[in-house]
């Protein structure tokens, strides 16, 4: 069977191209083998479910446990009425698994399932199950986030701890690894408040889960290789590897859709079979422009969450800088639903994420302010499929003065930059795209890299924080544009001031054309 890149399910080693997670693999491994209760809490199609059936088939493989792989997910609500459904369900469960492994243990299990009435018969039943195993008993509970918000499923996990604490007398399982994207050792914040203190901290056994999931170069490369060797394609796998990283951080959904984007898409179109770091700028805006089930819940994350939203515009867009605090509520849901990482601070996780959620933010805009937005359908046009930035810049700035009345006021000042980018989107018009990425400086800047046709141009957005920083920022600027090979940029100033000059200039800065614009 032709292997091939897989974004759906579970990968499987002789169907599909996959990365060498060997070094995460054998970290999770040493934690099963030391008796550890954990949670892999990590984000959708983060490679989670891929993992516990390597583990789940590693650990069967050695003949010293016995080991079972379950779900809640689909159980329905009633399962959770009463302990005396939850606990048969828990061992039908079970015993399913098993048919395919154990008939015989799978009989006994789903006899013992029949006698089952509440957590003190299930809990000795979990014994006796050890017992007659004669092995070490592991638990893999997948999809746990269905059922983390009903209270029996927490008082569940509680009668685990109670076992888990008390294994040197009675036998338990030997570890259970749940996997979900919240951490179960925080369900407590869930409970009503009279059960605080009967519930606090149900998992609070468990040990600490620090196996980094995102996939590293390094991890990659191996997988470009057997691609490379199996169809034939010359491919840098390093340079390759690093610059999926530089759009995806090593998000393992992200990694493999731009691979089957090339593989599947773009190689048919190449006169030579050559994988480029070209190829995967080009996956990646593809991939930018498409939607799937991984952004649509990057999406509704945010849209159910009004402090999530305001939190990753302010970093995405506005340029705010944040401490990394994992114990805030705000933050701490973004880092669990991926959209938010450590770097140095509070960022967006990803290069593709922050085009996404700019483009979603800016699209909102230009929806619900047409008239603020519209480019008056000025042909910005020259010749040879270039574009004319600095009317483009300019010609925001005449929208910008011609609309700043009391009433657009405070929206055009907190909304200023998505009001720019959605004013952009109808001058590319198809033509062009842009690639949005914030600078830590005291000015908040926004670099814009805009494509347009076969031209590249920069417009930096910032804040006007006095000349002096003006001055740094025009230095950073003249970097930036060498660095890119360009011999001319933009600036788009954001003035806070209540009386504003509406300017604009051109200056040649370390030999680099500059033209600002102040709105």
């Amino acid at each position: 069977m032709k292997k091939r890149f897989n974004v759906t399910g579970v990968c499987f080693l002789d169907q599909h191209y996959v990365a060498d997670t060997s070094a995460k693999f054998a970290r999770i491994m040493e934690m099963i083998e030391m008796g550890d209760y954990f949670t892999i809490n990590r984000p959708r199609q983060y490679g989670k479910t891929t993992m516990l059936f390597t583990l789940a088939n590693a650990l069967k493989q050695t003949g010293e446990y016995v080991v079972f792989r379950i779900s809640f997910e689909g159980v329905g609500d009633t399962v959770f009425e009463s302990e005396s459904t939850l606990a048969p369900m828990f061992f039908r469960r079970l015993a399913k698994y098993m048919q395919n492994h154990d008939k015989n243990l799978a009989a006994y299990i789903q006899s013992a399932s029949l006698h089952l009435d509440g957590m003190g018969t299930l809990s000795q039943a979990i014994t006796d199950l050890v017992i007659y195993s004669g092995k070490k008993v592991v638990v893999f509970i997948d999809e746990v986030d269905k059922s983390s918000n009903n209270q029996l499923f927490i008082s569940f996990l509680g009668m685990l701890r109670d076992k888990y604490l008390e294994r040197s007398e009675e036998p338990t399982f030997h570890a259970v690894v749940l996997t979900g994207i919240h951490d179960v050792k925080s369900l407590k914040l869930k409970l009503r408040p009279e059960d605080e203190k009967k519930f606090n901290s149900p998992w609070n056994i468990a040990a600490d889960f620090k196996v980094d999931m995102n996939l590293q170069p390094t991890e990659i490369a191996p997988m470009l290789e057997e691609y490379a060797q199996d169809r034939g394609v010359v491919v840098d796998t390093v340079a390759v590897a690093e610059r999926l990283f530089y759009y995806t951080s090593g998000y393992p959904f992200l990694v493999s859709k731009l691979c089957k984007i090339f593989d599947e898409e773009l190689l048919a179109e190449k006169p030579e079979k050559t994988w480029t770091t070209q190829d995967v700028d080009i996956a990646a805006r593809q991939l930018i422009g498409e939607t799937n089930t991984n952004f649509d819940e990057l999406s509704k994350n945010l849209d159910n969450n009004p402090d999530l939203y305001q939190l990753t515009q302010s970093i995405a867009i506005e340029g705010e800088q944040y401490a990394f605090e994992p114990n805030d509520p705000v933050a701490s849901l973004g880092i669990q639903y991926g959209i938010f990482a450590d770097r140095k601070g509070l960022a967006i996780h990803n290069r593709i994420y922050q085009e996404v959620i700019v483009n979603k933010m800016s699209f909102r805009v230009q929806r619900e302010h047409t008239r603020l937005i519209n480019p008056y359908s000025t042909p910005y046009s020259l010749p040879d499929h270039r574009l004319d930035v600095q009317k483009v810049i300019l010609k925001f700035q005449e929208v910008m003065h011609a609309e700043y009345s009391p009433k657009e006021r405070d929206f055009l000042e907190r909304q200023g930059r998505l009001v720019f980018l959605a004013f952009l989107k109808p001058i590319l018009n198809g033509h062009g795209h842009t690639f949005k990425e914030p600078q830590i400086s005291e000015e908040k800047r926004l670099d814009v890299i805009i494509t347009y046709y076969q031209h590249q141009y920069l417009i930096e957005l910032k804040l006007w924080r006095g000349q002096q920083a003006h001055e740094a920022g025009l230095d950073q600027l003249a970097d930036y544009l060498d660095r890119l090979g360009l011999d001319e940029g933009f600036l788009l100033i954001f003035d806070p001031r209540v009386t504003k000059d509406w300017k604009s200039e051109e200056v040649v800065h370390q030999g680099k054309r500059i033209f600002a614009v102040w709105v």
